[in-house]
C-alpha cells in the first residue's frame, strides 16, 4: 500500500532547532511533531490494519538545499503518524521491520512517497 504526504517536512536542522528553543519554556519541537505525525495520521487513515511493516520511503524534496540525512530524520514523523492511524500498534522492534531511503527532486511537487509493506 502506498501513501503520499504532501510538501516536506522539517529536517534535522529545524528539529533541532525547535528543541533548543524548547528548552527557553515553550515547546516548538511538540508543536511540530505533533503538526506533521497528523498529516501522517490523516493520509494514512484508509491503509488497513497490519502487524509488522517495512517502508520504502521516497523523500521527493523541491530542491537540493538540504543534505539528505538531514531530510530523512523526519522519518520519526512518519511511523508516529502510522501508529497514530492505527495501521501498526506500535513503531518499537516488533512493528518496525526498518525502512530504505532514496531521494530525488521535483520542484513543483515535493512530497514523500511511502510504500508500506507488511512482513513476517
Amino acid at each position: 500500500m502506498k501513501i503520499i504526504i504532501p510538501g516536506e517536512m522539517p529536517g534535522m536542522n529545524e528539529i533541532i532547532d525547535a528543541a533548543k528553543k524548547g528548552r527557553k519554556g515553550y515547546q516548538p519541537y511538540a508543536v511540530m511533531k505533533k503538526e506533521n505525525t497528523n498529516i501522517v495520521t490523516w493520509v494514512a487513515k484508509k491503509v488497513p490494519k497490519k502487524k509488522r511493516v517495512h517502508l520504502d520511503i521516497t523523500w521527493i524534496a523541491k530542491d537540493k538545499r538540504r543534505d539528505p540525512d538531514n531530510i530523512a530524520a523526519a522519518v520519526k514523523f512518519i511511523w508516529d503518524g502510522l501508529v497514530e492511524a492505527g495501521v501498526i500498534k506500535n513503531d518499537g522492534w516488533n512493528e518496525n521491520a526498518g525502512w530504505s531511503n532514496t531521494f530525488k527532486v521535483d520542484k513543483k511537487n515535493p512530497r514523500i512517497e511511502v510504500n508500506i509493506q507488511e512482513v513476517d
